[in-house]
């Protein structure tokens, strides 16, 4: 196996330090862990306590959020420093989360043995997405969740590259602005040890997802309508009945989400 870099820039660790204690984060994620558990209960998950792997896991906010529910909370990052943090934030808190320093190629998990896994920000700054995809397919459940967010290529705005409509740069360009992030210009990409170098739409994601039994549901089919505006209830259901309003409402969409389903076919 390629010898791998645990280490962290000091500019990086601390802004994601400070990034992921932020009230804004802790709702965000806590949203999105409402989200997916709603969507579990109502395609059979179960109510009791769960198994979570927080794969790319850093300061472990997201580890966190699962646990004050109670649920049964596994991390994995390659970045040791912020794992350390996670760790001592999870302690500080009474929380037992089993957190392993490893990479997202070689999950050291056992086959279907996690009900979710969530994969958030990660996807983009694995050389190898593939082998990533495979592993976390392989350790959820038949009937769990699998959840990516990660860049979308479709949509011009982006956080990963400090550099304006990025996403759309053709790929020679976006190698040689890669080449520079881990050389003489770090502050490109954030002090990133590993830059982000994939660029998805949340359709060929779920065509990757396919292979091992997932139906892919986008970040529009995943929201909750009851307690939205008229208004935007009206316009996700357009999205959700028309494709090309599909398509032009994820080239507006900043980011990508899939949520996954393992065992359940299209037609369901």
């Amino acid at each position: 196996m390629t010898s791998l870099d645990h280490s962290s820039h000091q500019k990086f660790y601390d802004y994601y330090a400070e990034a992921s204690q932020s009230p804004e984060t802790l709702s965000r994620f806590r949203a999105l862990r409402d989200a997916i558990l709603r969507v579990g209960r109502t395609h059979g998950l179960g109510s009791g306590l769960l198994e979570v792997a927080d794969i790319g896991c850093g300061a472990g906010t997201q580890s966190l959020v699962w646990a004050e529910l109670g649920h049964k909370v596994y991390g994995l990052d390659i970045n040791k420093p912020l794992l350390e943090l996670a760790d001592q934030r999870a302690a500080a808190q009474g929380f037992q989360i089993e957190f392993q320093l490893g990479s997202s190629t070689e999950i050291p998990w056992a086959s279907e043995s996690m009900d979710i896994c969530i994969v958030l920000e990660l996807l983009e700054h694995v050389a190898n997405w593939q082998a990533c995809i495979k592993e976390c397919a392989r350790v959820v459940r038949s009937g769990g969740i699998l959840v990516i967010t990660t860049t979308n290529k479709l949509c011009p705005l982006q956080d990963e590259f400090n550099l304006p409509l990025y996403s759309w740069y053709p790929g020679k360009v976006k190698r040689h602005f890669e080449k520079l992030a881990v050389t003489t210009r770090r502050d490109l990409a954030n002090y990133a040890t590993y830059p982000a170098v994939n660029w998805f739409t949340f359709y060929s994601l779920r065509d990757a997802l396919a292979p091992y039994g997932f139906h892919g549901m986008d970040r529009f089919d995943v929201m909750d309508l009851e307690k939205k505006q008229r208004v935007v209830k009206v316009a996700v259901n357009l999205i959700r009945a028309v494709p090309m309003l599909r398509l032009l409402a994820h080239v507006a969409s900043q980011g990508t989400l899939i949520l996954g389903i393992k065992g359940e076919s299209e037609a369901k």
